[in-house]
This record gives structure tokens, C-alpha cells and sequence, in this order.
């Protein structure tokens, strides 16, 4: 394998296989239902810990 073909595969396959990821991640991100998780990581640094120092 030379740098040219190299070239060509990133070119081509990596190009696929990155759109596919941003895809699957915008996707995972607006699934169904993950509104709610998206809410309560967003108030989870408003919430009071319970802290026993002994």
C-alpha cells in the first residue's frame, strides 16, 4: 500500500463511515423519550446531595 491508495480510501470510505457515526449520534440524540433524560441531566447540578461526613 502506497499513500495514494491510502488517499483513495479516506477519500471515499472514510467519508461514508464518519457521515454514518454523525448520523447515528444526531440520531441517538432525538430518539424517542430522551427528553426526559435530557431534563434531569440538565437539573441534576440543581439537586441537593445528601452528604454524611460521620
Amino acid at each position: 500500500m502506497n499513500y495514494s491508495d491510502l488517499r483513495h480510501f479516506a477519500d471515499s470510505y472514510g467519508l461514508v463511515f464518519m457521515s454514518v457515526v454523525f448520523l447515528v449520534l444526531v440520531g441517538w440524540t432525538f430518539r424517542r423519550n430522551a427528553g426526559k433524560h435530557h431534563d434531569q441531566a440538565a437539573h441534576s447540578i440543581f439537586e441537593e446531595e445528601d452528604r454524611s461526613d460521620g
